[in-house]
């Protein structure tokens, strides 16, 4: 018998401790979305889309593949690798379908302080300039590539970190007014440091505290050394590229495939400079020689990674910010979700691997998901087969591009940034919305453009914080009421008897950044839960706990959220007399809410609003003119309700009694209703 029992208990054992297999293939699910959506793909309906949008996108990769690598103080071949190698590992591991990964602009300048102070020009006069084995590149030029890998790797080692720490659950920290101004005064960097080669100068590079300040100021102390034609050839390149892009957006329903403006360019401004000679004549700077081919992987420098730790904070963080908001635009756009803690892991993995091939800091770039979003692509293979392209330029196109004039890649870099510097228009919309909100986005952007991008992000997430943490102290304490959710027999001319269930919650609290997403999450919840009425009262009191501190989810997972409510007619009231304040994520977040009843059919009133409320939402979203959301009392909205339903309504003699509060209390008691 004890034998038997040590038999059977091993066994147990062996079945706890061994992992089952549909466990392990859900797990490979998780970790590997494209598992999840390849074997899905259809050849007939997304191919097409997906290879005119890789085409499309592989122009844009190269150029700024160039581009990037230049502002990064590497080769410009560099940047082709690093167009290449990261967009293949996103599409493995990271969520955002329409996410175009690669070289990226803010991370570039972020690395390039660590290239340019542990590589300094003066450097290279002191190293004999012999040819390494690697591609024929000089030992000076593998010196500054292999600062910028490890700030990468580091980068990269960070983010994943992150990953298991589990910190993409705290993104709800970082506000939309936040991101904004971060990646507009980035943005500003960016084209501050492209003066020089738009106006054909040579300048010393300058970076530091104000360093912003003092690139205009060394400009306009040198202003007489500008090269006319550079500045002329600048002019027209930037002209040209905004004309056609506009013309390609205004006509992108009529045409089928946009113009490439930006190879047609590339390749009229490289031939014109070969036949003209321009680099000997006029002095113009050309990005030079380009070798083909890539080469074997290698280590980045492991001894020099205390000395990038800096940069490479700034890489993981800013990156992934700028990253994880196009991702989750686009999950927004196309309706799927996205896991913060996966693109975690998606973009740690892209910039860890690629350091050993070579690449500098990766992320996701606004304008080439934009390209993306225009051209009509589906899923990630768009990216894949802009990877097939950029292969073939490495490997027999990219010798042709040595005459290409660097004021005319500059000005396809300050014209690729549009997206983000006419983020300046955000300002009206805050400033309409919530005054505080301005404040944070102008304090951002100029605390951004006087130090650095990693800067501006800290001081804009603090001191959204603090704001928040000091408005509720002041905020009016109001009694609670019971509110009621009555199950309503409606009698219509049309289907007799039906049951017409009217929702009545009250919000008694500040909505925030902070609870935003989970007051959007809970509402979902309670929208489409079934049967309300059958249930028993304390299973309807447990499906409708509201805990705003549960794992601090973002709730970017809840597949429950798109399944409509099927079974009963709906109608909800939100009792907004408890809202005391509110910045523009809260605000946003009710009219996703109307948006996303809008959608389900469900009638929504808002009631006991505010003056600067009702200004905010209709500023901040499209609802509906025609049907009135905004009442003074419940019985108001319930006359409209009953008015347009043409209904008599019968109350039941017992109605359950709740109070649904969304509230920043529960962060501290972690109560529930």
């Amino acid at each position: 018998m004890t034998g038997a029992k040590r038999k059977k208990k091993s066994v147990f054992w062996s079945k706890m401790h061994t992992p089952r297999c549909e466990d392990i293939k859900q797990w490979c699910r998780r970790r590997l979305p494209i598992l999840e959506w390849a074997p899905n793909y259809s050849l007939k309906e997304n191919l097409l889309p997906d290879t005119v949008s890789g085409i499309m996108l592989a122009v844009q990769q190269v150029t700024q593949g160039l581009a990037f690598a230049i502002l990064s103080s590497v080769h410009p071949v560099f940047g082709l690798y690093g167009s290449l190698f990261p967009a293949i590992i996103y599409a493995i591991f990271g969520m955002g379908r329409h996410v175009a990964t690669g070289t990226f602009a803010l991370t570039s300048l972020i690395s390039a302080n660590a290239v340019e102070r542990l590589v300094p020009l003066s450097s290279q006069n002191l190293t004999t300039q012999t040819n390494t084995s690697v591609l024929g590149l000089s030992d000076f030029e593998m010196q500054k590539i292999g600062v910028a890998a490890a700030v990468s790797f580091l980068g990269g080692v960070i983010q994943v970190a992150m990953f298991m720490l589990q910190l993409g659950s705290a993104t709800f920290l970082l506000t939309e007014p936040v991101i904004s101004a971060m990646t507009t005064g980035a943005a500003t960097h960016v084209v501050t440091s492209q003066v020089k080669f738009l106006l054909g100068i040579k300048m010393p590079y300058i970076s530091g505290p104000l360093g912003f300040f003092y690139i205009y100021a060394y400009v306009f102390e040198n202003i007489k050394s500008v090269r006319l034609e550079a500045l002329l050839l600048s002019l027209l390149s930037i002209v040209v590229l905004v004309l056609v892009k506009e013309l390609n957006e205004q006509f992108k329903r009529k045409i089928k495939v946009v113009l490439p403006v930006d190879l047609v360019l590339i390749i009229a401004a490289s031939f014109a400079c070969y036949c003209t000679n321009m680099e000997n004549t006029y002095g113009l700077e050309v990005v030079g020689h380009i070798p083909k081919g890539i080469p074997p992987p290698r280590a980045p420098p492991m001894n020099i990674l205390s000395a990038v730790i800096t940069e490479a904070f700034g890489v993981a963080l800013v990156g992934y910010v700028a990253s994880l908001a196009l991702a989750q635009g686009s999950a927004k756009k196309f309706k799927y979700s996205v896991d913060d803690n996966q693109e975690f892991l998606a973009h740690g993995l892209s910039n860890v691997i690629s350091s050993f091939l070579f690449c500098i800091p990766s992320a996701a770039a606004m304008g080439r998901t934009a390209g993306l979003y225009s051209t009509g692509a589906k899923t990630q293979v768009a990216c894949l087969i802009s990877c097939i392209f950029v292969l073939i330029v490495i490997y027999a196109i990219g010798p042709l591009l040595y005459w290409l004039p660097m004021c005319v890649l500059a000005s396809i870099i300050v014209v690729g940034l549009k997206g983000m510097l006419i983020q300046f228009r955000d300002l009206k919309k805050y400033w309409n919305v919530d005054k505080i909100d301005w404040g944070i986005w102008v304090s951002t952007y100029i605390f951004t453009i006087c130090f650095a991008a990693n800067v501006g992000l800290l001081f804009g997430v603090i001191g959204t914080i603090a704001i928040v943490i000091g408005r509720f102290p002041r905020a009016k304490t109001l009694s609670m009421k019971d509110m009621k959710e009555m199950d309503v027999r409606v009698k219509t001319e049309e289907d007799g008897e039906t049951l017409q269930q009217v929702k009545i919650i009250s919000i008694n609290n500040p909505l925030v950044f902070l609870n935003a997403k989970k007051f959007h999450i809970d509402l979902m919840k309670i929208i489409q839960k079934e049967n309300t009425c059958n249930q028993p009262l304390d299973d309807i009191i447990k499906c409708e706990q509201n805990t705003l501190l549960n794992s601090l989810s973002n709730g970017n997972c809840n597949e429950e959220a798109s399944q409509p409510c099927l079974n009963e007619k709906c109608s909800l009231i939100l009792d907004c007399s408890g809202l005391t304040f509110f910045d523009y994520s809260g605000v946003s977040m009710l009219v996703e809410v109307y948006m996303d009843c809008k959608i389900r059919g469900i009638d929504i009133s808002l009631v006991h609003c505010t003056a600067s409320l009702m200004k905010a939402m209709n500023y901040c979203g499209n609802l509906d003119s025609e049907k009135p959301i905004f009442f003074e009392s419940v019985s108001d909205a319930i006359s409209n309700i009953h008015a347009n339903k043409n209904t008599i309504w019968c109350l039941p003699e017992s109605s359950l009694l709740y109070s649904i509060r969304t509230s920043l209390n529960k962060l501290s008691d972690h109560s529930e209703v």
